[in-house]
């Protein structure tokens, strides 16, 4: 080790700056640095990646100063300690990021082109990653650089490729049309978790049903709606089936206000008869709940939405391409007219919003990939039974079990161009759709060369929730999966994540559905620190 030569006044930013480079040098940060080490448990943590969207922010100063006290301790004991950098390259984020770059040039990704913008997005991304590598080092975090890593590297695309061909082969992943949360500004499906729900003021207005063959006037019922211009895409008018009031209406039809469409009267268990009137209009393509209903009823489908918000062609002319503000106010000043409104009044309610653009959330029918959390939930749930998953603190614990237990299909499909693409092609002349780990120039069926890679890549979290298995030797697993150990150092492993509890759980599912061997894991939750969202 170099001698350092003592200044005559302490210079904080000089001397710290040496120190580290010394360190590095040194290979202090390595686990193959550890003396004396042998029959000693290794100790690993991988960083959970920030986002290449911008800069640290205090949350993740605090983040990794925890972390690197747990590190350096162990390391003091002479413990074989692992730290791995690295970053997430954050999909819908990062793109975001990129896209409003170009709006201030005037431009955006659409006149670029996809390969065009890929490239804008790589400068963005290393740009980021050296300021964040930098400010890592000015906290002193002690880790082995030599081993960094990006979720979106060779060797980290592979593993996400595997997992997402093993998901498709063990059937715990499919293609379907089903009802997403779509971001109109975005363009793209987001997960549960990507939905920031606010409490807003809204309004809730009373219209009329009239039974068909009854003019203005007539016999009708009352529906209550925050959403009247989803009013185009209904399908049913449903009650209570013990719900004296309505009975009558058995086998009757309501003719939907502003349209020529007939509609039926249908009676199911969800309708509360006790709250409001008691009738509930159906839009099955707009509402999760109505989806369900209408299943359970063979009802018709109507998606009166296009990707971009505005209304499209099974909407009555006038209201065709209006956004859905705009089609909201032409709905209602004509409901009016017609003498179908009935009342406005004001409510607070909790309405969804994108968590990065923060434009409200459209219930979406579309076409989607899917992985089926609910086996892989099973497993996991018994291995925190078991033992094999220890929280601190404790209290964790409930909000982990409520979480797997109410678990729903995770949607891993985005409509982006920043992330892994989605290894599916789709023969024009056969229709086969195929799954393979690898790169496919022709159709496996028909020999045809007319085959098209799926378009959307996958969700960020598909190759976060892989992180430590991705980074920690998963191709040598591969090979030795009858072995007790199933990483790189050792037989024992803790991964220690903060302070984001669902990064635990996806870790964990994401190892047991490759059928790895399970180290043990011991998060350590922590308070969050104010700071902007990277």
């Amino acid at each position: 080790m170099k001698a350092i030569e003592l200044e005559k006044s302490y210079d904080p930013k000089t001397f710290e700056d040496r120190i580290y480079a010394l360190w590095k040098e040194s290979g202090s940060f390595s686990p193959e640095s550890a003396k004396n080490a042998e029959g000693k448990d290794p100790f690993v943590i991988v960083i959970p990646p920030p986002n290449v969207t911008g800069v640290l922010h205090l949350g993740h100063g605090l983040n990794n100063s925890l972390q690197d006290i747990i590190v350096r301790f162990h390391r003091m004991r002479g413990v074989p300690t692992l730290w791995v950098p690295g970053t997430d390259h954050a999909g819908i984020a990062t793109q975001n990021v990129v896209e409003r770059k170009l709006k201030e040039q005037g431009k955006n990704r659409r006149e670029l082109g996809r390969e065009k913008f890929l490239e804008e997005t790589w400068k963005v991304k290393n740009e980021h990653h050296a300021i964040i590598t930098k400010q890592l080092e000015k906290i002193g975090a002690s880790a082995d650089w030599k081993r960094e890593r990006f979720t979106m590297d060779e060797g980290l695309s592979r593993a996400v490729r595997e997992v997402f061909v093993t998901l498709y082969e063990r059937d715990l992943l499919y293609k379907g049309s089903y009802l997403v949360n779509w971001c109109t500004s975005c363009g793209t499906a987001l997960a549960d978790d990507e939905v920031d729900h606010e409490d807003t003021k809204g309004t809730m207005y009373h219209i009329r049903y009239f039974l068909s063959g009854e003019a203005s006037g007539g016999k009708c019922v009352e529906i209550a709606t925050t959403r009247p211009e989803t009013m185009l895409g209904d399908t049913a008018v449903a009650f209570h089936p013990e719900d004296e009031r309505y009975l009558h209406l058995k086998g009757k039809t309501f003719r939907l206000p502003l349209t020529e469409r007939d509609i039926p009267a249908v009676y199911d268990t969800y309708v509360e008869k006790g709250f409001g009137t008691g009738a509930v209009k159906i839009t099955p393509a707009h509402d999760p709940n109505d989806r369900e209903i209408a299943k359970r009823h063979n009802l018709e489908i109507i998606n009166i939405l296009n990707p971009d918000g505005t209304l499209n062609d099974t909407v009555p002319q006038k209201y065709r391409g209006l956004s859905v503000l705009k089609a909201r106010s032409a709905v209602l000043e004509d409901l009016k007219e017609g003498g179908f409104f009935v009342k406005e009044e004001p409510i607070s309610h909790s309405v969804g919003h994108c968590y990065r653009c923060k434009t409200t959330i459209e219930p979406f029918l579309s076409e989607q990939w899917f992985v089926r959390m609910k086996p892989l939930a099973e497993k996991a749930l018994d291995c925190w039974k078991r033992g094999e998953i220890i929280f601190y603190p404790k209290k964790w614990e409930n909000t982990y079990r409520h979480w797997m237990e109410n678990i729903r299909d995770w949607c891993v499909s985005r409509q982006l161009w920043w992330g892994h693409r989605i290894p599916a092609w789709t023969c024009a002349d056969c229709g086969r759709l195929t799954v393979s780990r690898n790169d496919l120039t022709q159709c496996p069926s028909c020999s045809s060369k007319n085959i098209e890679q799926d378009s959307d890549v996958l969700d960020t979290w598909f190759s976060s929730w892989l992180w430590p298995f991705s980074t920690l030797g998963w191709e040598k697993t591969k090979e030795k999966r009858k072995e007790k150990s199933n990483l790189r150092f050792g037989e024992k492993v803790r991964v220690k994540y903060l302070p984001i509890l669902l990064f635990y759980l996806l870790i964990l599912l994401s190892i047991l559905s490759v059928s790895t061997p399970l180290p043990l894991l011991s998060p350590l939750t922590t308070s969050f620190s104010s700071g902007s969202r990277v």
